[in-house]
């Protein structure tokens, strides 16, 4: 179970978190922390991809690219295939599609309450 599932089971049951699984929570959220990395996965989302067509698509250099992906990779988040030369990626964790699903949602939310504010 990913730390983020296990963090909403959690507060479902309504348990306190010990302190190890918290740093844990907080070490995935701090991978999601940087938009470069969340462009990435936003990109995997359609499928598997190489390096460079993942570069391509996000406006990063292959170098930089494939260090937030590795780090992805380190996190669990997104798998790593190598085929001669090339290293392709993909989404290794299901989670992602739901984590994204409900943060998007959530600030959706938000940004119409905000326009429906402006508009009284």
């Amino acid at each position: 179970m990913s730390s983020v599932c296990f963090l909403a089971a959690m507060a479902k049951k309504n348990r306190p978190l010990s302190d190890e699984a918290l740093v844990l929570v907080a070490r995935r959220f701090a991978v999601l922390a940087e938009p470069m990395r969340l462009r990435l996965l936003q990109s995997l989302m359609a499928g598997e991809k190489s390096v460079g067509v993942v570069a391509e698509g996000t406006g990063g250099t292959p170098a930089n690219i494939s260090r937030h992906l590795q780090t992805l990779a380190e996190a669990g988040m997104v798998s790593r295939r190598k085929e001669g030369l090339q290293v392709f990626y993909a989404i290794a964790d299901p989670t992602i599609f739901e984590l994204c699903e409900l943060v998007c949602g959530s600030i959706d939310q938000q940004m119409q309450s905000r326009a429906k504010a402006f508009q009284k």
